[in-house]
């Protein structure tokens, strides 16, 4: 009996064994088929092939390069979509601004991003926490139809509850309110948080990556957006989320360093499109808004947002990079917290620097993940000697994703340098074509400039052999990042 029992067993063994390479071998099937560069293929194929118990399980959840069930559900309500893309792009029609005249890497990025650049808008720039939730929610108490709120992160903490306070408050006086959040990054917020809005009408959402029978394990793409439309008129959108450390008060990375911006005007309904389109995917629902542009008094701020995302087929947050380096004459100062660019950036980068480009990189002195630390290193080695300058934010945490390009082009948004932003998170872009706003910029990096120092790259060449040792591997974990 006992003989009989161990028999089965290892059937068993030999079974599931078995399943495992037949499961590895099919699996390198399709990463040779699907992955995004041949080194992906060939380190996928092999690993699957050689270790399918670790690396069959780590494929199914994060082989997947490109985000599924988009179009599905599009063509769920398809005909009503179709309708309001149309009337979208009608409305913002008469507040297009002509591509005549301007730099082919405009037409570009409205390839990219298929969106027009706007006029008749206005843009405040606001510099960190307080400014900026200022701002939110005093746009958010003045809501008289509907408030629109995304955020990658929400914390049950002091500005997590005044956000949650803030948005009871409008659902009670009648108004509209939605609230989108990603499951990550929002790990940990309580039922009870949720509960209370629900109570007062408040429509809550998480981001649904894993909807759809096939996207069971849909788990490695993350809806990195922060965004917050009110009425249509007014939008916000930046790198801040909602938890206390983005006001300054964690003491391990106070003072936070970040920005968002404040538009009002046509491009407002290019963002709250974006909004509307994470909702429909999360719920499918499209929330009742007003697709009629209204133009910033007294303002006339050429502007457009940039949605990228996994569902795209090109990769459209990486690329405009590229094209901003690219088009650069003069200047790009970029801010990035997490510098670990691929090699189309690096080599724009690159090409920049040869041409006399003032390219200027702030990161932050102070890191929250020691391989992204170690990894930014690595890839300033690699441009070592060709006058672009490093700096380290130094008072504290700096998390900003901003742009100067020239002395005309800016960017807020919420994309990181680094490839999980490329290639797999939503993000988000607000591109601001104004002099005025662009010199906002330079004093505001000039600042920055001020409380960083300047990275010696050289003093790499001292380190112990431990630490150069640990900046070349985590270079190589780069594309997990």
């Amino acid at each position: 009996m006992k003989r009989k029992k161990k028999w089965k067993k290892k059937r068993m063994i030999a079974a599931i064994v078995i399943v495992f390479y037949v499961l590895g071998i099919v699996s390198a099937i399709d990463a040779i088929m699907t992955a995004r560069t041949p080194q992906g293929a060939i380190a996928w194929s092999v690993a699957l092939v050689s270790f399918p118990f670790v690396a069959v399980p780590s494929y199914v959840v994060f082989g997947r390069s490109k985000f599924r069930g988009a179009v599905e559900a599009y063509e769920e309500r398809k005909e009503e979509i179709d309708a309001l893309i149309q009337e979208f792009h009608a409305n913002l029609q008469p507040w297009n601004v002509s591509a005549e005249g301007r730099h082919a890497h405009f037409e570009a990025i409205r390839n990219l991003s298929g969106m027009e650049m706007t006029r008749g808008n206005s843009a405040e720039l606001l510099i960190n926490g307080e400014a900026t939730f200022d701002s939110i929610f005093a746009g958010i108490s003045q809501a008289k139809d509907y408030v629109l709120v995304q955020f990658y992160m929400f914390h049950d903490d002091g500005l997590g509850r005044q956000m949650q306070q803030a948005l009871i408050e409008r659902a009670k006086a009648g108004v509209r309110v939605y609230m989108l959040y990603d499951e990550i990054g929002s790990k940990g917020l309580p039922k009870e948080y949720l509960d209370a809005l629900r109570a007062v009408g408040v429509q809550v959402s998480s981001f649904k990556p894993t909807q759809g029978m096939h996207n069971r394990f849909q788990l490695n793409f993350r809806n990195h957006r922060k965004m917050v439309v009110v009425d249509g008129v007014n939008g916000w959108v930046g790198g801040h989320n909602v938890g206390d450390e983005y006001m300054g008060r964690d003491p391990d990375f106070s003072p936070w360093r970040d920005t968002h911006v404040r538009l009002e005007g046509p491009v407002v309904t290019q963002l709250q499109a974006i909004i509307v389109g994470d909702w429909y995917w999360a719920t499918r629902e499209l929330p009742k808004v007003s697709w009629q542009p209204r133009p910033a008094e007294g303002c006339d701020v050429e502007a457009m947002i940039i949605p990228s995302a996994p569902t795209q087929r090109l990769e459209t947050a990486g690329l405009l990079f590229v094209t901003a380096l690219h088009s650069a004459r003069e200047r790009i100062w970029l801010s990035a917290p997490y510098f670990v660019p691929d090699e189309a950036v690096m080599k724009a980068l690159e090409l920049a620097a040869l041409r006399g480009v003032d390219v200027r990189i702030i990161t932050t002195g102070k890191g929250d993940s020691l391989p992204v630390f170690l990894a930014a290193l690595h890839y300033i080695d690699q441009l070592r000697g060709l006058g672009i300058r490093f700096y380290a934010y130094q008072p504290g945490f700096l998390h900003e994703k901003v742009m100067l390009v020239d002395d005309d082009v800016s960017t807020v948004g919420t994309a990181n340098f680094d490839n999980r932003s490329f290639r797999l998170n939503f993000e988000v872009t607000a591109l601001i074509a104004d002099q005025e706003f662009a010199k906002e910029m330079q004093a505001m990096f000039e600042r920055d400039f001020a409380h960083s120092e300047p990275i010696a790259i050289e003093a790499l060449d001292h380190k112990p052999f431990w630490w150069r040792f640990g900046v070349s591997l985590s270079r190589l974990a780069a594309p997990v990042l």
